[in-house]
Order: structure tokens, then sequence, then C-alpha cells
């Protein structure tokens, strides 16, 4: 047996390498796969929170506005104010318990990401449309958009790149939160750590890989989410074409003028 802190950490990497890389992927997916649910809920709950009915709407449009809004506010709160490893228990246990489902490990997993995830997306998603200018609202309004086309091709764009570094936030954070599922028997990569610790009751040296693994992960999500964001914002140097900075149209604009002179 090793004698080292690092002869051990080195042993146990040989030793549960596998259930580390196992682990690792299943967190992966979790967080992924939950993220970007997650983010098509939300998406669609700020669109609907965000409905503003003309003055001669109907009583009946105006009541199921207000239901809607009522029941996605009363969502929004209650996975906002409660922590997700309970979240996890009530969704598995009272699922089995009531409704006799018998959720698969993984199906469940991602489930309560997603609809931990759809409350807080909701809230950043409805910030970001909040923030867009209201003239493009009333601008697409006037030219006969419906609420549907002016978030799809006017709002959403320029909300998204605003909130883009809140939604990778969030994913960075499921990666470290999909670690609460291990309650109930989700192999994620701490799950995966428990079983490895309690062979040699090496919990120090294991929980030490784990950490840099998980360490590891948010770093590389962090730099790859710096790089959309980049892209999204284009290059630097780039040119209006048809404006004053733009030296070819300046040409083509003289060029205009000295022949019709």
């Amino acid at each position: 047996m090793p004698t080292t802190f690092f002869g051990w950490v080195s042993f146990l990497l040989k030793e549960y390498g596998g259930l580390f890389l196992s682990g690792t992927a299943m967190t992966l997916l979790v967080a992924t796969t939950g993220t970007a649910f997650g983010f098509a809920l939300g998406l669609l709950a700020a669109i609907v929170r965000c409905i503003e009915l003309p003055h001669g709407a109907g009583a009946f449009k105006r009541a199921l506005v207000k239901a809607a809004n009522a029941l996605l506010g009363v969502y929004v709160q209650v996975f906002r104010g409660t922590p997700m490893i309970v979240q996890a228990m009530v969704i598995y246990y009272g699922s089995m318990q009531y409704l006799g489902l018998d959720l698969d490990h993984t199906a469940a997993a991602i489930l309560v990401v997603s609809v931990n995830t759809g409350a807080y997306m909701a809230e950043i998603i409805r910030g970001g449309i909040i923030s867009v200018d209201k003239g493009q609202f009333e601008a697409a309004h006037a030219i006969g958009m419906t609420h549907w086309q002016t978030m799809t091709t006017v709002v959403l764009p320029q909300a998204i790149r605003n909130i883009l570094p809140s939604v990778g936030n969030e994913f960075i954070v499921n990666i470290k939160d999909s670690s609460v599922l291990n309650v109930i028997s989700v192999s994620e990569l701490f799950f995966q750590a428990k079983s490895a610790a309690g062979t040699y009751f090496r919990y120090f040296e294991v929980f030490f890989i784990v950490a840099v693994i998980y360490l590891v992960l948010t770093l590389v999500a962090s730099r790859l989410l710096r790089w959309v964001e980049k892209k999204m914002d284009g290059p630097e140097n780039y040119v209006i074409y048809g404006s004053q900075t733009d030296s070819r149209a300046e040409i083509v604009v003289h060029g205009e003028g000295e022949g019709d002179a």
C-alpha cells in the first residue's frame, strides 16, 4: 500500500480511474442536458410573463394571461426558494409513492435539473428582455408583428447576447450542484467518489481528485463560454457598409456626385 499522499492519489487514479471517468461523463450529461432543457423552459416562461395585451383585448384573454402569470410566478418562487437536493427527493420519491412512477435515475436527474434551472432562467431571460429598448417592441407591433414574432426576430437575439454570461454561470453551477443528485442514487462524480473512498477509507485523497476534476470542468466551461461570447460579438474592426466609415461607400457617393455634375 502507498505511504504518501501523492502515492495514494496515483494508486487511486489507477485503481478507480474508470469510476471517475464514468462519473464525470454522467455529471456532464446531466448538467448539459438539464441546462439546455431548463433554458428552453425558462425561455417560454419569460415570453409568456412579458406578454402585454392591448387595451382592447377581451376579458377571456386577460384572464388567461393573468392565470398563466400566476402559475409561472408560483413555479419560479417554489423552485428558486427550495434547495435542489430537496427537490430531487420530492420529485423522485413523490412520483414513486403517489403516481406509481419508477423513474430512471438519469431521467429523474435531468428532470430535476431542468425544472430547477428553468425557474432561474425564466427570471434571467425576463431581465434580458426588459433590458431591450421598449421602442423596438413598439416599432415591431406598429408594422403588424405578433408578440411571438417580435420576441423571436427582434428582441430575443439581443436579449440572449446580454444574458449569455448569466446563462454560462448557471451551467457552471449545474456542473457543481449535480453532486446533490447522489441522494437519489444517480451515478455522477460525487456518487462514484463515495464508492471509491469507502474501499480503502482514503476520503481526503479521493475527494482531492474529485475537487480537481470539478475545477477542470468549470474552468474549461468558462473558457468555452468566453469564446462563444466573443464569436457573438463579432470582429472589433467591423465596417458598417454604406456609412461614412466605409471608404468604398464614400468613393461611390463622390463618383455619383461628379457624374451628376
